[in-house]
């Protein structure tokens, strides 16, 4: 087996590319150890010393590194770690995957519809390249609020990318979009 790693453009995050499916659908967003007990595969690489959070996507991992971490030394033990479970057999999630948007009805549905074609079509895919994903999570008062998974949590870059990018797109489609914060 042979995995690729891409840089990202958050320095603390390398993304991992095993060349077979990770999650068929949807994202797991794993921020820290605790939270990684729906997936073995997590689990596996939160026991390396280092690692602080893990993304899993359709076809890519992504981990984020402690502060101090140094990748030199981190990244050979995340491929052993990566490259252990797909040889195993495991299941990479012991139960479903989330789909990553969030629900809203009400008065206004029909937005909500549109930010999320336009997040799914437009955005999602570009960012997924970068390692991470970026999802619905509400809208009110024409502020639409996103939640940053994977390589996105954290990113230095990531206030530009949704106040210059995806801002200014939504606000291009949608004139009811007045502003995009993230979330927590």
């Amino acid at each position: 087996m042979f995995i690729q790693t891409e840089t990202t453009p958050n320095p603390a995050t390398l993304k991992f590319l095993p060349g077979e499916t990770v999650l068929g659908t949807g994202t797991a967003d794993f921020p820290e150890a605790e939270a990684a007990a729906p997936s073995p595969l997590a689990r596996r690489i939160f026991a390396v010393p280092g690692v602080a959070g893990v993304f899993l996507g359709s076809d890519f991992v992504t981990v984020t590194k402690a502060d101090g971490a140094v990748w030199d030394h981190l990244k050979p033990s995340v491929l052993g770690a990566i490259m252990e479970h797909f040889q195993s057999g495991a299941p990479v999630m012991e139960g479903a995957a989330t789909s990553g948007h969030n629900d809203q009805d009400g008065p206004d549905a029909d937005i909500v519809t549109q930010i999320k074609e336009l997040l799914d079509t437009r955005v999602r895919p570009a960012v997924a390249q970068d390692g991470g994903d970026i999802t619905f999570h509400g809208f009110d008062r024409g502020v639409v609020y996103l939640h940053m998974q994977g390589a996105c949590a954290g990113c230095p870059s990531s206030t530009l990318t949704l106040k210059m990018g995806i801002e200014n797109l939504l606000r291009h489609y949608i004139p009811e979009v007045t502003e995009v914060r993230p979330v927590a």
